[in-house]
């Protein structure tokens, strides 16, 4: 970075803008904001001027490295999972009994740090809303199938939420989120217990004609392109084993380009396969499958990563004056704006502030540090910053995207299925009040209380 240049504040507006803009459009401008075309002129809008003000201030290496190699590999491993996982398809319609869907949730938790929030949300919710269809009540199961697998379940790996990812860009090991597994669990077990109990009694006040007609249509479950677990293997192993920490030669500055995207490349490889080995009905009959969610991501994200450019060189170098600096903090402060704006910006925005705090600028001038991880006074540091800073980022990124709709992207995938099932779910403020606020947010001042 450019240590004489000081990054003013105001260079975060169009930062801020788009963030407002993803978490305000869908609700006051509906139909406008459905054309990713529309997304796009935003982004630009709002990112070129950012572009080329970073390119006259001489902060052109900041700029590349952003796009280049924050953007690029981010789109690029969703654009993978996004495909891969569009390829398997799971039907079927079995008895809606309180702990087959129980079982159900609880595949998908486990699920989602290894296949995505995202492909863990769209592989199980549409066969878990036919397993209920001859239910009355099932508001609560979508709910909680919003906390558990396209939020909550994803803690355990990079590939389980977006914000993950970028954490392991800025130098976490893959195999340290797996130390997470405890606020994990915790989690797990404390939320699939309390559904467990409220669709007891949901199940108890079902008519009995709805729960006769339940065990009468049942259809067995049945999976379909299955090949493209194989491929999924492969996207796990790419991102676990094809980085600077296991082949040094793709860190280095002057390293070939086909050298410093190998990841990416193996991963497209892996995608291309998905398309070729998968029947076309399974992708695009069974499961629906467009290529408009991704595009949608692709467009606000270009957008978002530029101009997130200049306010992570502003948090870094005015960390110390900003008023965080414990744990607890960064984990409620973290968790709030990824409640209200997208998760993945907000992880790696904290994460740039926590670099800036004194004891990791005084970490990494002792040189004591290797590629970012060490101990320094008694205090472990992980990608530049304290762990347990670290932790308290993640975790709060990942949990509270479940705080509203608009926290994280599968949110409102869910909740689009299950509407077009005639599921009523509740409005942006009825989510909040009637469920998270309520039965998320307890749990999760329980971890911080248990383990931050």
């Amino acid at each position: 970075m450019n240590d004489v240049f000081q990054m003013p504040a105001w260079t975060m507006i169009p930062f801020a803008i788009m963030l407002l803009a993803i978490a305000i459009a869908p609700m006051v401008a509906e139909k406008w904001w459905e054309s990713n075309r529309n997304k796009l002129i935003v982004s630009c809008l709002l990112g070129i001027p950012v572009a080329v003000y970073m390119l006259v201030q001489g902060l052109s290496h900041e700029l590349v490295h952003t796009i280049f190699f924050d953007y690029v590999p981010f789109i690029i491993l969703l654009l993978a999972l996004f495909v891969i996982t569009g390829g398997i398809h799971l039907s079927g319609d079995i008895k809606a009994k309180p702990w087959v869907n129980t079982t159900f949730l609880a595949i998908g938790f486990v699920l989602a740090s290894i296949m995505g929030t995202t492909g863990a949300a769209m592989l199980l919710i549409r066969p878990l809303l036919t397993t209920n269809q001859q239910r009355k009540y099932t508001v609560h199961t979508v709910l909680f199938f919003i906390a558990l697998v396209a939020n909550c379940g994803g803690l355990m790996t990079p590939l389980g939420d977006p914000p993950l990812f970028m954490l392991f860009l800025r130098g976490a090991a893959f195999t340290w989120f797996a130390t997470l597994w405890k606020e994990w669990l915790f989690t797990g077990v404390i939320l699939l217990i309390t559904y467990f109990l409220v669709d007891t009694y949901y199940y108890s006040k079902e008519h009995w004609t709805a729960l006769s007609a339940d065990s009468r249509e049942q259809v067995p479950l049945r999976l379909t392109g299955s090949i493209n677990f194989v491929w999924l293997i492969g996207i796990v192993c790419s991102v676990a084993f094809l980085n600077a920490g296991t082949i040094p030669a793709m860190g280095e500055e002057h390293a070939p380009l086909y050298l410093k995207y190998l990841r990416e490349i193996v991963m497209v490889v892996f995608m291309v396969l998905s398309l070729v080995t998968t029947k076309k009905k399974v992708r695009y009959e069974d499961n629906k499958f467009t290529w408009a969610p991704i595009l949608e991501v692709a467009a606000l994200f270009i957008g978002i990563f530029t101009t997130m450019a200049p306010a992570l060189i502003f948090l870094e170098q005015n960390a110390s004056s900003l008023g965080l600096d414990a744990p607890w903090q960064f984990y409620y402060a973290t968790g709030l704006l990824s409640s209200f704006l997208d998760n993945t910006p907000t992880a790696v925005a904290f994460w740039s502030m926590a670099t800036g705090l004194p004891d990791s600028l005084q970490a990494m001038a002792s040189g004591l540090l290797e590629n970012g991880d060490g101990v320094v006074n008694g205090v472990t540091f992980v990608a530049r910053i304290p762990e347990i800073i670290l932790k308290a980022i993640s975790i709060g990124a990942v949990f509270f995207g479940a705080m509203t709709y608009i926290g994280n992207g599968p949110n409102f995938m869910v909740k689009a299925i299950a509407e077009e099932n005639h599921i009523k779910m509740p409005s942006f403020f009825g989510y909040m009040i009637r469920f998270s606020l309520i039965c998320l947010l307890p749990v999760y001042i329980l971890v911080h209380l248990i383990f931050l």
